[in-house]
């Protein structure tokens, strides 16, 4: 018998890349290698990396140090750097990481099988990053690890926007859609599969269909008729872009959850310019209003960038009474991180780090009171939580999420995993909802 070979697989940043993952472990199993959560064992190890912020890219390279350790007592040891920053640094990763034997980009995770193959019998580094008209591991299909009932569907790969703050837009290069058939076709093999919630996914999902002729909303529909799947979720959505027609499906499709992460960055109208934004902080909140009068119960969610160049204490006032206006109920924040490549970096007028610390600690406690604020109004509330699974720190408690994207942890057995039970909150957290069975249902 061939012994196994080991993969290990260490993911940085976004959703996407997370499915990029998932997809990289069904490649590879075709190639003898199991995936295992132990890196100690493995005989590859692949570290899938964010270039978004500095802090990110820190991490990475904090990571690779470790594995560096293990390659000296393990010389077989094969180590693979993936994703947004091994698209940004290419060849030149090895001059800092001289212990990597691969460096692939974002649109060269279908080559993974034979690169790997050609370093197993030569013994070569290899770098590839080229870009190519299309993603070609998007369409495959990857079940998450664990026996995880929900799933990732990528639709639409790279960005057309050009915000002066990211480099998405030249490392994942320009925007285009899947075929929705194959989207659909996707989703219905992950439903056969016992997947019953989807997320899809794109750097600007609201933008889907300019290069398919149709557009995300009749996208929507479509998944919507589709068996097997009870929820549908989407991320992200770019606010200049977010149309009548998708705020109507709320109220259309029954599977669509009630909850959409829409980035705002900036409640200043001069920032929002600045970053390139593309709406007005008027607009944003007459948006909000929309989706709120469609759907009274949405959860709305978002990210914001403080401290970016020419950044006023005026400014940063005018994102506070934007988030009072909202009241978000949560919020991805961070202090600007300059990235290089991309327009701000140009941009004179940068805001001091004390600064910056001093509003993103603001900015965070004003956003922590309005998080428990909406947490504790579902207290007493019966909601529909779809099983993940056996929470990690308590063994007798289920793990589920409402459809509104909380966490929720209450009492049951393993058999509920993969169900949609009703739940009675019981107490609210900052991160998380408790809660009871309700009348033994489930």
């Amino acid at each position: 018998m061939v012994a196994e070979k080991y993969l290990y697989i260490k993911t940085f940043g976004c959703q996407m890349n997370v499915h990029d993952s998932e997809q990289i472990v069904a490649l590879l199993k075709a190639s003898g290698y199991e995936s295992t959560d132990d890196f100690r064992k493995a005989d590859l190890i692949i570290v899938n990396t964010c270039s978004i912020r500095e802090k990110a890219a820190q991490k990475v390279y904090s990571q690779l140090g470790k594995f560096r350790e293990l390659k000296r007592s393990k010389p077989g040891l094969i180590i693979g750097m993936g994703g947004c920053l091994a698209q940004q640094w290419r060849s030149k990763i090895f001059g800092r990481a001289p212990f990597l034997d691969l460096v692939f980009g974002t649109h060269n995770i279908h080559q993974l099988p034979d690169l790997i193959r050609t370093i197993e019998t030569t013994g070569s580094r290899l770098e590839e990053t080229t870009f190519h008209e299309s993603v070609k591991s998007v369409g495959i299909v990857a079940l998450p690890q664990n026996g995880a009932v929900s799933a990732y569907v990528t639709i639409m790969q790279g960005c057309n926007n050009f915000c002066s703050f990211c480099v998405v837009p030249y490392l994942r290069g320009p925007e285009v859609s899947r075929p929705s058939q194959d989207v659909i076709d996707e989703v219905k093999a992950l439903a056969d599969r016992g997947i019953r919630e989807v997320t899809l996914l794109g750097q600007n999902v609201n933008s889907y269909g300019k290069t398919v002729g149709t557009d995300f909303a009749a996208l929507l529909h479509e998944v919507g008729k589709i068996g097997g799947i009870e929820r549908i979720r989407y991320t992200t959505s770019h606010p200049k872009d977010l149309s009548f027609d998708l705020m109507r499906c709320y109220a259309d499709i029954d599977k669509l959850c009630e909850h959409i992460h829409l980035p705002v960055q900036s409640g200043s109208d001069l920032i929002l310019k600045r970053m390139n934004r593309g709406y007005t902080k008027a607009q944003y909140l007459e948006k909000v209003e929309s989706l709120r009068n469609i759907c009274p119960d949405i959860s709305i969610t978002s990210d914001m960038i403080v401290g970016f160049p020419g950044e006023t204490e005026r400014d940063f006032q005018e994102t506070i009474d934007l988030m009072e206006k909202i009241r978000f109920n949560n919020l991805f924040s961070f202090r600007y991180s300059e990235r290089e490549g991309t327009a701000a970096v140009k941009f004179a007028d940068k805001v001091d780090e004390c600064i910056k610390r001093e509003r993103l600690q603001a900015l965070q406690s004003l956003q922590e009171k309005h998080t428990l604020e909406r947490n504790r109004a579902l207290e007493g509330r019966i909601e529909d939580v779809l099983v993940e699974g056996v929470s990690k720190k308590m063994p007798d408690e289920m793990v589920g999420r409402t459809r509104s994207n909380k966490i929720v942890n209450f009492r049951g057995k393993k058999g509920l995993i993969g169900k949609t039970v009703s739940v009675l909150i019981t107490e609210a957290y900052l991160h998380s909802l408790r809660g009871e069975l309700h009348q033994g249902r489930g």
